[in-house]
């Protein structure tokens, strides 16, 4: 299992190099720009498939145990060691992502995005599936900077060479924020490593804080917070996250909404609430407070661009409910609890898999009308998809039921969970602060479920295509194709949510309890 793991965070690499050469004789298909397409697709579909043998693999009596590791050293100067492994945290992230790569490559294949070679776009995203693979498998402080840091500029290239209108300022703004980021994230890992004598995540985590000072856990949770907080993205640190949705292409902002994203929560899992518990404890109510202000905010930011006159774009619109989203996640990481910090993995893996799907969704209907503008597709009859594409407009109405969080989906529990963790929060946090920040988050549901209303309502709903005029092609085959896996595990996660909390809780109990569990 050991080695499998390896395969699946250096299999992409292996795939983008392969990627660059000449494609050879017989596999050339109709055009060489197919062969390398289907390239994409054979290396992403092998890598899901080794991660699904992965999890089958692994030993579901024992998720808080690492597994499949692999220890070997690296830099022997600063004890730098390739240290990979997976537990109930780490596996489901590591699977999600395997699966998203796969169905964006397998989309891209039937609609390439309009630009320059799909060489260099195959080879990017499968550098950027690598990098996020293995910023979920290693367990070494500067591996995962490293990872965390790989990820960048593919989704740089992607959105400034493969995107639409505003795509040079939009891949610019998301390079500079998460690159500040990552500069005081790094002062903040080697100042653990140095003061702790390891970077290793295991070590730490089971020494659970005892080998550092309290004011060095305080700088270490404020410098790590803070790059992690960029990559989340928490309020108001969040700005660059529209562009980059609204500029990226189809498949760029269903990466960037489905795993990117989850680099920074899982960071704060993994690294800060076991590495440095009270500095946790220090900023946790002020995580907390913005968190909740960004479930309002991002809410009410919708809710302006669903306005009718507002000229908002239903791209963006999606990129600020991430904002809100993730602030569940946040709120439920910041009460230190199992509840909550179950609740934000959950909302972790409920949210890669809506958001993904309202992307895909979202990029078909601006592919069939042309724009994404809701004025334009609400105006005279509307979209009207319930009656021009049926099933296109079915699968956006179910996946806007399934972001506001409707009961027996997947975007109910990781939100219910965190408000309830916030509802009695760890010991030494202020249960009056955080019974508030319960409740403006329960409020944030009541505008999320009112913004999300409103966009079924204005591009689903409408008269009857007029006489004369061109119909809109429903879902196709390869749309239906990479959309299923989506619509199907957002069902499962939904009705049987013990198949994800029974890997993640023992893993979380563990972590919480300075691996003495």
């Amino acid at each position: 299992m050991q080695f499998l793991l390896v395969a699946i965070v250096a299999g992409p690499l292996l795939g983008a190099a392969a990627a660059l050469l000449p494609a050879p004789p017989g596999l050339k298909g109709k055009s060489p720009d197919q062969a390398v397409l289907r390239h994409g697709v054979v290396v992403t579909g092998v890598i899901l498939l080794a991660a699904i043998v992965l999890a089958l693999g692994f030993d579901h009596d024992r998720p808080s145990m690492m597994q499949a590791t692999t220890d070997v050293g690296w830099i022997r100067a600063l004890d730098v060691r390739i240290h990979l492994g997976v537990d109930g945290i780490s596996l489901p992230l590591l699977v999600l992502t395997a699966l998203l790569s796969f169905l964006c490559a397998l989309y891209s294949y039937f609609r390439m995005p309009a630009g320059p070679s799909p060489k260099a776009f195959v080879a990017l995203l499968l550098v950027l599936e690598s990098g996020t693979l293995a910023t979920f498998a290693v367990l070494d402080l500067i591996l995962f900077f490293l990872a965390f840091e790989t990820v960048l500029i593919p989704m740089y290239f992607l959105i400034a060479r493969w995107g639409g209108e505003g795509r040079q300022a939009a891949a610019w703004k998301f390079i500079l924020y998460t690159l500040l980021g990552s500069v005081v994230m790094l002062l903040g890992l080697l100042l653990v490593g140095v003061k702790a004598g390891t970077f290793d995540m295991v070590a730490l985590a089971a020494d659970n804080g005892r080998g550092l000072t309290t004011s060095v856990q305080v700088i270490a949770a404020l410098a790590i917070g803070l790059g992690l907080a960029v990559k989340t993205p928490m309020w108001p640190l969040h700005s660059w996250l529209p562009d980059a949705h609204t500029a990226a292409p189809t498949v760029g902002s269903v990466l960037l909404a489905g795993v990117l994203l989850k680099m920074g929560t899982y960071g704060f899992v993994r690294i800060l609430l076991p590495v440095a518990p009270d500095g946790m404890r220090t900023f946790a109510p002020y995580l907390a407070a913005f968190a909740v202000a960004g479930i309002i905010y991002g809410s009410l930011a919708c809710l302006a661009l669903v306005r009718p006159g507002s000229k908002g774009d239903l791209k963006r619109l999606i990129a600020y409910s991430s904002v809100g989203h993730m602030g569940f996640v946040l709120l439920g990481i910041a009460t230190m609890t199992p509840t909550g910090v179950n609740g934000a993995l959950f909302a972790n893996v409920a949210h890669g898999l809506v958001t993904g799907l309202l992307f895909f969704l979202v990029g078909a209907v601006k592919d069939r009308y042309g724009t994404a503008d809701l004025d334009t597709l609400a105006g005279a009859t509307g979209a009207a998809l319930y009656g021009r594409a049926p099933r296109l407009g079915a699968l956006l109405a179910f996946a806007t039921v399934a972001s506001l969080g409707l009961p027996g989906l997947a975007g109910f529990w990781g939100e219910m969970l965190a408000l309830f963790g916030a509802f009695e929060p760890a010991e030494g946090l202020s249960r009056p602060a955080f019974l508030t920040f319960m409740a403006i988050g329960a409020f944030g549901t009541l505008l999320t479920a009112a913004y999300l209303l409103l966009v079924v309502r204005r591009v689903c709903m409408g008269g009857p295509r007029p006489a004369g005029e061109t119909p809109i092609a429903d879902v196709q085959g390869y749309e239906f194709a990479a959309w299923t896996p989506l619509v199907a595990l957002t069902v499962l996660a939904g009705l049987w949510p013990a198949v994800l909390l029974g890997l993640t809780d023992p893993a979380v109990q563990k972590l919480l309890a300075g691996g003495t569990r």
